[in-house]
Order: C-alpha cells, then sequence, then structure tokens
C-alpha cells in the first residue's frame, strides 16, 4: 500500500512540478533611458510595465545615467545587465557608435535581444537592434520649426537651438529637421539666406544637465533681443527651478515678445505652459513606447517572432496655453 502511494505521488507531483516551473521562470526586461532621473524614462518604465501584467512571467527593469546624458555611464549600465543575464533590453541611445562597441556587441555575442526607443542607433548599426519604436525625430524637428515661423518678427529672424549630447541621434534627427522646415535643408546651420539666422554659440549642448540647460536659457533671454529659443527636448523645463526663474519673463512671454518653444510635455512642463512661461510644446508618448517596445521583445524572446517593420512610429501633439488641459495624459 505504501509502494503504490509513494508511486501515485510521485508521478502526481511530475505535472505540477512542470506547472510550477512555468508559473516561477521569469524574463527579465531592462529598460535603460539616457538619464535615470527623467520622468520621460519613467513614463516608458510604466509602459513596460503595464505590458508585464498582461503576461505571467515578465518582470521590468529601470536604469539609466543618474544626472546627465553620460555616454560612458551608459554603455557601464548596458554591460552590467548583459553581464546579470537579462532576456532583452530597451535602450534610448546616447552614443551609436560608443553604445555598439562598448556594449551591444556583446548583447549580441551572448543572444540577448534589443529594441531602442526614443533615440534609434545609427543605421550603420541597425543589426544590433531588432527594431526602434518611437517618434520619427526628423519629422519632430520639422513640426518644431513650423511652430516656430508664428513668431517670426525679423528677417533675418534669429533662432537658438538647445540640444543634448552632440552625438545623440534622435536630437541630431530633429535639430535637421528644424533647419530643414526653415531652410528646406537639413544640414548646415541656418545662415540668413532663408530668412532665419542661427546665433554664432548655437546650437547651445547641455548634455542633459538641467543646471547647465536653464542657466543656457537664461542668458539667451537676457539679451536685448532675444532669438526665437527652440529646445529640441525638456532640458531646461525639467529643472524644478524652472517656473520661479521664468517669473520675471512672464508677460514677455505671454506678448509674444520672447518665444520659448519645446519639445516634451511632461507634467512640469504642462504646469510652466499653463502659467505662461512657454509658448509652445510638442509632445511624443513615451508611455506608449515603453509598452510597445516590451511587447514586441517578448514577443520574440517567446516566439521567435521578429518586429514586422525596423522603425515603429508613433505620432506627437501639440500643447499651447488654450488646450493644455486636454493635449496629452501623463502616466
Amino acid at each position: 500500500m505504501k509502494i503504490r502511494l509513494i508511486y501515485f505521488l510521485g508521478w502526481s507531483l511530475i505535472p505540477l512540478l512542470m506547472y510550477s516551473s512555468d508559473v516561477f521562470a521569469q524574463l527579465t526586461f531592462a529598460l535603460i533611458g539616457k538619464t535615470k532621473n527623467d520622468s520621460f524614462y519613467e513614463q516608458s518604465f510604466k509602459g513596460c510595465q503595464a505590458f508585464s501584467r498582461t503576461t505571467a512571467d515578465l518582470n521590468c527593469i529601470y536604469d539609466g545615467a543618474d544626472d546627465y546624458q553620460d555616454v560612458r555611464t551608459q554603455v557601464l549600465i548596458v554591460k552590467e545587465y548583459i553581464n546579470r543575464g537579462v532576456d532583452g533590453l530597451l535602450i534610448s541611445t546616447t552614443d551609436s557608435s560608443f553604445l555598439v562597441s562598448g556594449a551591444l556587441k556583446l548583447a549580441q555575442q551572448k543572444g540577448i535581444p534589443v529594441i531602442t526607443f526614443d533615440s534609434d542607433l545609427l543605421k550603420e548599426h541597425h543589426a544590433y537592434r531588432l527594431a526602434y519604436v518611437g517618434t520619427n525625430n526628423f519629422d519632430f524637428g520639422v513640426a518644431l520649426g513650423q511652430a516656430a515661423k508664428q513668431f517670426k518678427r525679423q528677417d533675418p529672424q534669429p533662432i537658438c537651438i538647445q540640444s543634448g549630447h552632440q552625438t545623440t541621434p534622435n536630437l541630431n534627427k530633429r535639430i535637421q529637421g528644424v533647419r530643414h522646415a526653415l531652410s528646406g535643408k537639413k544640414e548646415g546651420k541656418l545662415d540668413g539666406s532663408s530668412g532665419w539666422i542661427e546665433y554664432d554659440r548655437c546650437p547651445l549642448y547641455t548634455m542633459g544637465r538641467r543646471d547647465d540647460s536653464l542657466s543656457q536659457l537664461l542668458t539667451i533671454l537676457d539679451y536685448k533681443q532675444p532669438p526665437i529659443f527652440l529646445a529640441v527636448a525638456g532640458f531646461a523645463q525639467f529643472n524644478p527651478e524652472y517656473l520661479t526663474k521664468l517669473l520675471p519673463y512672464k508677460k514677455r512671454i505671454k506678448e509674444e515678445n520672447i518665444a520659448i518653444i519645446s519639445a516634451d510635455t511632461e507634467q512640469i512642463q504642462l504646469t510652466a505652459l499653463s502659467n505662461n512661461l512657454s509658448s509652445i510644446n510638442i509632445g511624443q508618448k513615451p508611455y506608449e513606447m515603453g509598452k510597445l517596445s516590451a511587447e514586441l521583445l517578448y514577443r520574440y524572446v517567446k516566439s521567435g517572432t521578429k518586429p514586422e517593420k525596423s522603425e515603429h512610429y508613433l505620432d506627437f501633439h501639440y500643447c499651447n496655453q488654450k488646450n493644455v488641459a486636454t493635449c496629452t495624459v501623463n502616466y
């Protein structure tokens, strides 16, 4: 009787153990932004988590350079997760060449798939990622440039573009788009021949440092005749002191004697816009970027199904003082 019972229990435990290993087997995706303390990438992480809740076996973790767009730190962080043996990587690229040589070649050797979001690898490096999910950054730049046209008061009209890191692919595409919208050309600084001219010291590069970003903006606004200020990412507006530091310029912004156009529509930026401390914000969909990136990567890891397209473009939206309460949703 005892023998039969043991025999029965032994066989009955096999499907239970098989089921348990299925339930407790966890896939881990690491979502790595250009910077970690950034609500944009935090929203992307929330999108990854939202998709993970639709599965029984996916865990999303979040990381990035602590304070600014540091290409070396990003590579070190990516390598750390590769060596930990994560099942997939979702990365917003700061420097394509440095990221590929420093980390993504290793990821490919170890069979760890990569999807880029927000900022893609350069075209010559596409073999190191499955797909890109995010904004068409050239078109986004064109939209920012078109927005500047309503503030043109001179001929040529001075404009100053603010960017992050000089090598960041998505930001460089946006600068190309801005210049194309205002001159019909992608390359070369605006020289006045199209009715638009860039200040000699612009574009301004911030490395994503918020204090530097705000300081650059305030310096420009203190010129006797400030140029149109156009930021291709949130930068200065992510600084918690932005609201108080811009208060002295509120009247001039409201009267359109000063124009501040910025990419992104994070909540802190919408607060500034609603208080007439910004002119126009054009926003993206970071939450959806994280969610779709995780879904595409999950399908590949689970079934080998590659994304149907190399680029999955999401649309963008326009926010101004009139529609600021309804123009977007932040998560």
